[in-house]
C-alpha cells in the first residue's frame, strides 16, 4: 500500500520560495512515477509538474515552468517541489500522487494513489 504524506506548505508573500515534501509511510516509491497536482478554492484540480522512476524525464505545467523544480530521493521515498517566485494564482491545495505505469503523465486520473495535501497560501 502506497500512503502518501505531503508537507511543506504554508504562507508566502508574492515572490517568495517553499519547497514541498511528499514522503511515501507505505510501499518504497522508487518504482512509481510521481506527481504533484493542486487545486484552488472553486476549480478542478490541475497537473504541476511530474518525474519519472528514474528521474529521467520531468513534466511541467505551462504555468509553473521556470519557476518549480520537481525532484525525487528515492534512498529516502521522497518526492520534492520546489516553488520559486510565487504568484498568488499558485494559491492551492498542493496533492502529490503515484502510479506504478509511466506515461500519461499529466493525467490525474491516472495516478491510484494519492496524499491528503497541503495548503500553500501566497499573498500579494
Amino acid at each position: 500500500q502506497v500512503q502518501l504524506v505531503e508537507s511543506g506548505g504554508g504562507l508566502v508573500q508574492s515572490g517568495g520560495s517553499l519547497r514541498l515534501s511528499c514522503v511515501s509511510s507505505g510501499r518504497v516509491i522508487s518504482s512509481y512515477a510521481m506527481g504533484w497536482f493542486r487545486q484552488a478554492p472553486g476549480k478542478e484540480r490541475e497537473f504541476v509538474a511530474a518525474i519519472s522512476w528514474s528521474g529521467a524525464d520531468i513534466y511541467y505545467a505551462d504555468s509553473v515552468k521556470g519557476r518549480f523544480t520537481i525532484s525525487r530521493d528515492n534512498a529516502k521515498n521522497t518526492v520534492y517541489l520546489q516553488m520559486n517566485s510565487l504568484e498568488p494564482e499558485d494559491t492551492a491545495v498542493y496533492y502529490c500522487a503515484a502510479k506504478t505505469f509511466e506515461g500519461l503523465m499529466r493525467v490525474e486520473s491516472m495516478y491510484p494513489y494519492w496524499g491528503q495535501g497541503t495548503q500553500v497560501t501566497v499573498s500579494s
